[in-house]
């Protein structure tokens, strides 16, 4: 008897902030790897926390928790655009039935957020639909999906999480 995997809905993780970030940093939705971990970016093939390494001096080898501690003293929160989806898998085109994430309320809860960076394609796309207001830009994607651009063009382009400039 062959055995058919359905898709399954999922919840996302909570947002991480700290107490006056000023970027936001959205990804479309957590990968398998990360939903199992609780953290964000979990898969180690994921370039995130390279990224983030290169860019702020956190070390991508850290615990997630000193990680975390580390990236909100930069006044940098996480979230992702969608909230709940079904998806096989961790691909962004598997997602269905998204239901999108309180970006809105977020923002009313931390005024010091300034700009969005958006994590991708996917995360742009999704936050296009929701008309907010602030300076936001989409990202080359740190998933290990998107192997079409180098680390270091991906690194130049991230480097507005440090600097603030988004267009």
């Amino acid at each position: 008897m062959d055995t058919v995997r359905s898709p399954r809905e999922d919840t996302g993780l909570a947002p991480i902030a700290g107490s006056e970030p000023e970027i936001l940093i959205l990804g479309s939705y957590p990968s398998r790897q990360s939903l199992a971990k609780g953290e964000y970016y979990g898969n180690p093939q994921n370039q995130f926390w390279k990224i983030v390494e290169i860019l702020l001096g956190i070390d991508h080898t850290l615990p997630y928790t000193v990680r975390i501690s580390l990236l909100m003293e930069h006044r940098i929160a996480l979230w992702d655009v969608v909230a709940t989806c079904v998806r096989d898998g961790s691909a962004d085109t598997a997602i269905r039935d998204p239901v999108p994430s309180d970006i809105r309320g977020f923002l009313g809860a931390h005024p010091t957020i300034r700009c969005i960076a958006l994590n991708g394609n996917t995360a742009g796309r999704y936050y296009a639909r929701m008309n907010i207001s602030l300076p936001s830009t989409i990202l080359p994607s740190t998933s290990p999906a998107y192997a079409r651009m180098a680390m270091p063009e991906k690194v130049q382009q991230w480097t507005c999480i440090r600097t603030r400039r988004i267009r």
